[in-house]
């Protein structure tokens, strides 16, 4: 028994002098920034690397936090469900004391349970999008010099479980954050690291992690189940899409129009083929795959010419959004939210890839019955921001769908789709 304490002595003595060695070797001195312009402009440079636009414009936002602590964060509501085990909590984040709280499905009074699932929220929020946070009430930024680079110093000052709390974000040369070294209260040894690179794009668009790998003691949180989403934003625009017939457009095999009587089109919807006709060109274009074009000059065919084969898709590209943009609510990489104009929903919509312009956007204005009938559009190619045009003389084509036969930009500039059609063979 005796040699069991020593050698149990011995044990603890090592462990803690494990300990000991452990803090001096990997602690760090929190490092004293520069305050000012500079780490607000570096701040602000941050917040548009990751599109905090779009998530202030949010809607709901959902994640596991190490596969046991499940949230529904209904942003512009100030709500947000938190569930571990068998319990959950309807956290109201304005007024805590309107919280709902329920144990195996049963409602009760727990205000300690009010506090654990504020708690659990404040941490677990934290790591998802810490990088959205930077200009809280009660935090002031800095700049300190790392690895002969700028990094942003972000403190906390008040708010949130732990205030004083300080972090420095590590930015790629793009200033997306990479990084952080924390100094917290809850962790004894200043400048853990912590990496943030592992980022999933959502359907909101905004850029969320899912796992962060911490230098203390090699530990991994996950982040898991992870959704950006804007609902009310999604009903409104399911709305338009009824209302413009958008089912029978998908079903329409051919679409017929021309672009202020200059461009003239033929599009095989089905087969994604389209007669592109300017001047004497006429292009063949393959839309699937360019390269399988053909180019006609005066009707008598013409060698391959790739110059010729961008301007027809760029005309394409232009022309048909005139006359099927709305239709185009859900194309791959659009981002829909939600906007009040003159206290009516309007439906913002930006476009991340495809097409000629991707980052173009468009504010859709709408009627009673949801048909769209005029947007606004902001395309940063052009230097043009919020620029309105018309959507006029809605047509019902043989298809059954609607598309608009023209367009008044800036109440003067008259933009015609000419002889619109829509059919099926």
């Amino acid at each position: 028994m005796k040699k069991f304490f020593k050698f149990s002595g011995i044990f603890i003595v090592l462990m803690i002098n494990a300990i000991a060695i452990y803090y001096f070797v990997n602690n760090e001195s929190l490092p004293e920034g520069k305050k000012g312009p500079e780490a607000e402009i570096l701040a602000n440079k941050m917040l548009e690397a990751i599109n905090f636009e779009a998530y202030k414009n949010n809607e709901i936002l959902a994640w596991t936090f190490s596969g046991n602590h499940h949230y529904i964060w209904k942003k512009q509501e100030n709500t947000v469900e938190v569930s571990w085990d068998q319990n959950k909590v309807i956290l109201d984040l304005k007024s805590p004391e309107n919280s709902a709280v329920l144990e195996k499905n049963m409602l009760l009074e727990n205000p300690k349970m009010i506090k654990k699932a504020t708690d659990f929220f404040n941490n677990d929020s934290f790591w998802l999008i810490a990088p959205y946070k930077i200009f809280d009430p009660g935090t002031e930024r800095s700049i300190v010099k790392q690895e002969g680079k700028d990094a942003l110093m972000v403190t906390y000052n008040s708010g949130g479980t732990t205030p004083g709390d300080s972090y420095l974000w590590i930015l790629d040369e793009n200033y997306f954050p990479t990084a952080y070294k924390m100094w917290v209260k809850i962790i004894p040894i200043g400048g853990v690291y912590a990496t943030w690179n592992d980022w999933k794009n959502t359907e909101s668009g905004i850029k969320l992690p899912t796992n962060h790998k911490l230098s203390i003691f090699e530990m991994e949180i996950s982040i898991t189940n992870v959704k950006a989403t804007n609902q009310k934003a999604n009903e409104l625009a399911d709305k338009i899409l009824k209302a413009i017939k958008h089912d029978a457009y998908k079903k329409t095999n051919f679409i017929e129009w021309s672009f202020r009587e200059k461009r003239f089109f033929k599009w095989d919807k089905k087969n994604n083929i389209v007669d592109v006709s300017w001047d004497s060109i006429r292009v063949d274009l393959n839309l699937n795959a360019t390269e399988k074009s053909t180019i006609f000059f005066n009707e008598k065919p013409q060698n391959f010419n790739e110059n010729i084969i961008k301007n027809a898709v760029d005309i394409f590209n232009n022309d048909s959004f005139w006359l099927v943009a709305p239709h185009k609510l859900y194309d791959f990489g659009v981002i829909r939210t939600l906007k009040k104009i003159e206290g009516k929903d309007a439906l913002h919509v930006k476009y991340t890839t495809g097409g000629s312009t991707p980052g173009d956007s468009y504010l859709w204005i709408l009627d009673e019955n949801f048909i769209p009938k005029s947007f606004k559009m902001t395309v940063p190619s052009m230097n043009m921001k919020d620029l309105e045009a018309t959507w006029e003389d809605w047509i019902v084509t043989e298809s059954s769908t609607l598309l608009p036969k023209n367009h008044k930009i800036a109440e003067k500039t008259v933009l015609s789709m000419g002889i619109v059609k829509g059919y099926n063979q």
